[in-house]
């Protein structure tokens, strides 16, 4: 990846992270219920998407209009993955080192949404209560489970939208004779 577009999907990266860390503070400070809202989660994926179009655009722009699908995906990808990182990061120290109180309390509106849900599409009690109970045993902010949602939650659906938003924004430079 060429020097300008490693910068432009960097810095928009930061700006991103710094984006979902403060919708993160302010669900924080605010009201924990908010975690677990599903405007807040597509709020992460709108300020994703917003982000990594605006990083392409502007990497457009700085190469006279012109990018490749591959340079388009590359900043796409290289912007949400920082982000997204520093956000999840954030929220791993949070919860595991300052505020465990905090974490303890979103298993258990976490589990009181999954039951809401799974009660919904009627699933068995027995196996709403087999999640139940594998949900309380674990810790939902550990590294792992932190990594597993960064990549399955948010990398891996933003990843299909940046693929369509490159095909859409990419434009190759004409060949000249």
């Amino acid at each position: 990846m060429e020097k300008s577009l490693k910068t432009e999907a960097i810095n928009f990266g930061i700006y991103l992270g710094i984006g979902l860390t403060s919708l993160f503070f302010l669900a924080y400070f605010t009201d924990l219920n908010l975690f677990v809202n599903f405007w807040y989660g597509i709020s992460i994926y709108a300020l994703a998407i917003i982000f990594g179009t605006i990083a392409i655009l502007k990497t457009k722009v700085n190469k006279d209009g012109f990018i490749s699908f591959k340079n388009s995906f590359s900043v796409y990808f290289l912007t949400i993955l920082i982000g997204l990182s520093i956000s999840s990061l954030i929220s791993y120290i949070l919860f595991n080192f300052i505020d465990t109180e905090s974490a303890e309390v979103l298993k258990t509106k976490s589990i009181e949404k999954m039951v809401e849900v799974l009660e919904n599409i009627k699933k068995p009690e027995e196996e709403i209560n087999s999640i139940i109970d594998t949900t309380k045993s674990e810790n939902l902010y550990s590294l792992t489970n932190v990594f597993k949602g960064l990549i399955f939650n948010y990398l891996v659906p933003l990843s299909i939208i940046g693929l369509l938003m490159s095909a859409a924004l990419k434009k190759n430079k004409p060949d000249t004779e």
